[in-house]
This record gives C-alpha cells, sequence and structure tokens, in this order.
C-alpha cells in the first residue's frame, strides 16, 4: 500500500525558515518525479515544486521561486522542501504527492504569522 506522510511543519515567524520532510513507502520512490502541492485555508490547491528522479532537475511556481529549495534521498525515500524567508502568504497545508497525484497523505500544516 501506498503511504505518503508528511511532518515538520510548525509556526514561523515571517521571515523565517522551515523544512518539510515526506517519508514515502508502499512504491519505487526513486523512479518517480515528485510534487510539493499546498493549500491555503479557505482555498484550492497549489502546485509549489517538481523534482526528478534522480533529483537532477527542479521546478518552482513563481510565488516560491528564490525562496524554497525541494530535494530528495532516494536511499531513504525521502522528499523534502527547505523553505526560506516566509511570508504569511505562506501559511498552508503542504502535502507531498507522485506527478501522477494519485495518493495523498494527511499534509502538514504551516502557519507563518508574527
Amino acid at each position: 500500500q501506498v503511504q505518503l506522510v508528511e511532518s515538520g511543519g510548525d509556526l514561523v515567524q515571517p521571515g523565517g525558515s522551515l523544512r518539510v520532510s515526506c517519508a514515502a513507502s508502499g512504491f519505487t520512490f526513486s523512479s518517480y518525479y515528485m510534487n510539493w502541492v499546498r493549500q491555503a485555508p479557505g482555498k484550492g490547491l497549489e502546485w509549489v515544486s517538481t523534482i526528478s528522479r534522480d533529483g537532477t532537475e527542479t521546478w518552482y511556481s513563481g510565488s516560491v521561486k528564490g525562496r524554497f529549495t525541494i530535494s530528495r534521498d532516494n536511499a531513504n525515500n525521502m522528499l523534502y522542501l527547505q523553505m526560506n524567508s516566509l511570508k504569511s502568504d505562506d501559511t498552508a497545508t503542504y502535502y507531498c504527492t507522485k506527478v501522477e497525484l494519485d495518493y495523498w497523505g494527511k499534509g502538514t500544516l504551516v502557519t507563518v504569522s508574527a
């Protein structure tokens, strides 16, 4: 069975940093491109970032480009999102997904507030 378990969400002040993580299991993690997607309170889903199978290629939405860094550790089936210079608009529940968007975890909540 496929499992995606996000963790690391917290309350952070504007301008602060945080790293969220995703532990994947139940599929061959290294064979898939992976995404981070987020949902702000009362809003729809928003794509954040994508990483290639070997981690050498990355893509970011315009709103996070230059502030966030996606990475992966295929040996440990882990996906990460390093978030710097956080803004209140980054407040959301963050989810990791395959590019196919076929499975979802519970997400992890990041709150950016003074």
